[in-house]
């Protein structure tokens, strides 16, 4: 009966449980850029079998958290700063056409669900836990993209946004070091007020601004605790 029941658990919601637990501990840097994700040692860690702990780590790969190396063995993915420039160069166009849409599109119901959402960002910078506060980001700006109707754009915007978790980590504990902690909700609620008012131009402006903001703390955070010249150029900085 025992095995039965394993079995079950297996083909189930075995998974769940790792990968929300990896996930997390990728999302908050506890597990590292880098490091080895063993299948064995992860099954024992979790005490089950290896085909949940294999089916969590393809699930973590699709969102591009986890990566499989050419001898198959699995890392957490790089954050890969050299291409930094070109990742926040799509996050822009993305982020601003979602955006836009967001404000020509939206309906009454769709305001309620940004407004929520900005909601409970606010409440999770208050706690000052840095994964709060990326999950309620993403979810902030994925109600926006919903609201835009393209669901093609939508899904670009969200896997940039998961690709960017890590990076809006540290970009968090850069704000929160220098008392600009509470700058990510202004912006959020100065867009949900431009998409309320169905004013495309300034969603547009804002949601670039969003993007400048992000790109320029986190190169700041870089200059201070990794390098001493970091220079990421970007079509950003020139407009």
């Amino acid at each position: 009966m025992s095995d039965e029941i394993e079995m079950k658990r297996v083909r189930g919601t075995g998974w769940k449980s790792v990968y929300d637990t990896l996930r997390n501990e990728i999302l908050a840097l506890t597990l590292p850029p880098g490091q080895l994700l063993d299948e064995m040692t992860l099954a024992e860690r979790f005490d089950m079998s290896r085909s949940p702990v294999r089916e969590a780590l393809i699930r973590l790969a699709g969102e591009d958290l986890v990566v499989t190396l050419s001898n198959r063995s699995t890392i957490v993915a790089p954050i890969e700063v050299a291409s930094f420039p070109k990742y926040v160069e799509a996050l822009d166009i993305a982020q601003r056409m979602n955006t836009r849409l967001a404000a020509a599109l939206r309906t009454e119901a769709d305001l309620k669900i940004i407004a929520k959402r900005q909601k409970e960002f606010e409440i999770a910078v208050k706690t000052g836990s840095h994964l709060k506060m990326s999950e309620a980001n993403k979810q902030f700006h994925m109600a926006v993209a919903y609201a835009g109707k393209n669901a093609y754009l939508a899904s670009f915007y969200e896997r940039l946004l998961n690709q960017g978790q890590r990076m809006l980590h540290l970009h968090f504990e850069y704000l929160e070091r220098t008392g600009d902690g509470y700058l990510l909700t202004d912006e959020h609620a100065l867009m949900l007020d431009a998409i309320r008012a169905k004013n495309v131009e300034l969603a547009d402006e804002l949601a670039h601004a969003h993007t400048r903001q992000f790109q320029d703390n986190f190169i700041n955070f870089l200059r201070e605790n990794y390098v001493n010249d970091v220079s990421l150029s970007s079509r950003l900085a020139a407009e």
